[in-house]
């Protein structure tokens, strides 16, 4: 079974929620992001989704392109990224880590290649964010053949047939994006998220994570009576830009705020 499935199995016996914090690879240094992650994690995280920066993150807010334009100047590469997830599986072997990024360093590194890479290094979920699965069945083929979950996106205006086609080639849980547009953006509608929900459960037995939107303990608890799985992205990136010259203070806050998300989600 796969650490992305036991955490869900695990989480459905106890009558919890997934808790998926969001950050960047690099942001703001590279040696920040490995006891950055161990903190998530201790802070009551149940899935860490690793951003692989980029240089042209088309789909992200400005808050997540600020991010990735740190970690860049960083230097911070997919191997990098792959070489940080390798060092978190020495003492953690339980956490799911899932890899949230472009397709231009996959492609540049090659779809095989990075598939054992990051199955050797200890990912367990890859989300393409411009890849759809019309036009990623070599890439969805080499992650299954690694035992890495390929994750895809829903959106708002994903129609029934959409729906099908994500939830058939998905493994691992099912992204819906809340809000149209870029991370970062809006307020939630919860009602229409409960429709869509209901939408693609008649679709799937996967777990769903709902993200985009999500920006403190009370939408966190009210997203969690909705959803499985709770993402929350432009929230904790915001906390790692403003102390970004001091990543100790960096890591408190994020560790603060997500033990806060935890306990709203909790009840």
């Amino acid at each position: 079974m796969s650490r992305i499935k036991g955490c869900f199995e695990r989480l459905k016996s106890e009558g919890r929620k997934a808790l998926i914090p969001y950050i960047t690879a690099g942001d703001p240094d590279q040696a920040t992001t490995l006891p950055m992650m161990h903190r998530l994690v201790e802070s009551g995280a149940d899935i860490i989704e690793l951003g692989v920066p980029f240089s042209d993150p088309m789909a992200d807010g400005p808050v997540i392109q600020r991010a990735a334009e740190r970690a860049l100047e960083q230097g911070t590469s997919l191997h990098n990224v792959l070489e940080i997830v390798k060092r978190f599986r020495e003492t953690d072997k339980e956490t799911p880590v899932v890899l949230m990024g472009y397709l231009n360093p996959v492609e540049v590194m090659g779809y095989a290649t990075f598939a054992r890479a990051a199955a050797e290094a200890g990912v367990d979920g890859v989300l393409t964010v411009d890849l759809p699965p019309e036009e990623g069945s070599e890439m969805h083929d080499v992650l299954l053949a690694n035992n890495i979950d390929p994750i895809f996106l829903l959106a708002p205006t994903s129609t029934v047939e959409r729906i099908r086609k994500i939830c058939n080639a998905s493994s691992g849980y099912v992204y819906y994006v809340s809000l149209k547009g870029i991370t970062g953006a809006g307020h939630l509608d919860l009602d229409s998220v409960a429709t869509k929900l209901g939408e693609i459960r008649e679709q799937t037995d996967l777990p769903v994570g709902v993200g985009f939107g999500i920006k403190d303990a009370e939408t966190a608890s009210r997203m969690g009576e909705l959803a499985d799985a709770v993402i929350v992205g432009s929230a904790i990136v915001t906390r790692i830009e403003e102390n970004a010259e001091q990543p100790e203070s960096a890591i408190e806050s994020v560790g603060n705020f997500v033990a806060e998300l935890r306990r709203g989600l909790d009840g």
